[in-house]
């Protein structure tokens, strides 16, 4: 029984949506070239993650708390929250940072964003940490 409900659930149930997904793809004879090239096709449909590492981000936070100037953590802080310190309560949601894999394509779309609603902070990884940093102090107003 268990092995029928899986069946139905992983296959039986998509079925249709995957034939009318395969007949849209023969369309324009995309299908025919992900079957003849599926190497050259696999980014855009499977995803392989990449090894994440936040030494960029804590390198940078350390340089900004040993260095005195108009950077702080606190401006970071105002940045990421629109707060410049922590509330007596904390922060509601907690604080989060997102790392954006993907850089785009235009120019300076590589800068961090934020979302203040949800106190989150969006942060491109870079290959360089010299570059990392430039964008950082750019985007926290520092140069």
């Amino acid at each position: 029984m268990v092995e029928d409900i899986i069946m139905f659930q992983v296959v039986h149930r998509v079925s249709g949506a995957l034939q009318r997904f395969r007949e849209g793809m023969k369309t324009l004879g995309v299908l025919d070239a992900i079957r003849m090239h599926p190497d050259a096709f696999r980014l855009l449909f499977c995803h392989e993650p990449s090894t994440l590492t936040a030494a960029f981000w804590r390198d940078y936070l350390l340089d900004v708390e040993e260095q005195e100037g108009p950077l702080q953590l606190g401006g970071i802080l105002a940045f990421a929250t629109g707060a410049n310190s922590i509330p007596p309560l904390g922060f509601s949601p907690r604080p989060s940072v997102d790392f954006l894999h993907e850089l785009p394509l235009r120019q300076g779309r590589h800068l961090p964003t934020v979302n203040t609603c949800i106190n989150c902070l969006r942060l491109p990884v870079l290959k360089k940490f010299e570059d990392f940093n430039e964008t950082m102090d750019f985007a926290f107003g520092q140069e």
